[in-house]
């Protein structure tokens, strides 16, 4: 289904896999996929791609791994650090470059009903979105 006016559409899903986030699978052409820099996030990715190969394998067979978002990077951490070394291993080029940090600001926007955009635009995690942006535009809309 072509939708005229629009580039791409993103359908932010609840972390669980339930079963509206399996209705966006079936109607996604591909998937971005957040990864907190935590040890428990690492290890729940397998699950997250075992349940692609079985929305691909049944019902939605162009699904792909779109890319993948390291989130709440604290550089002052070697935990945070060895899980964006491993997810770069791991899955290479499908790791965006854009890192987003763990942000006082982007914590607080939520809780005052704001976009990070709306709330404080100079803060290093709306910068960091604004780059992932253009990053998923490039990658993922323009044609090579």
């Amino acid at each position: 289904m072509k939708i005229s006016g629009y580039d791409g559409v993103l359908i932010d899903c609840p972390p669980s896999l339930g079963l509206l986030t399996v209705n966006a699978l079936v109607g996604a052409h591909q998937v971005l996929v957040p990864l907190q820099c935590e040890y428990y996030a690492l290890e729940g990715i397998g699950q997250l791609l075992r349940t692609l190969d079985l929305v691909r394998g049944y019902l939605n067979e162009k699904l792909v791994l779109g890319g993948i978002v390291l989130t709440m990077f604290d550089p002052r951490t070697r935990l945070a650090r060895e899980v964006v070394e491993e997810a770069r291993e791991s899955f290479g080029k499908k790791v965006f470059s854009t890192v987003i940090p763990r942000n006082v600001r982007l914590s607080e926007a939520p809780s005052f009903g704001k976009p990070i955009f709306y709330y404080d635009d100079a803060s290093s995690g709306a910068e960091a979105y604004r780059e992932l942006g253009k990053e998923v535009a490039q990658r993922w809309l323009e044609k090579p």
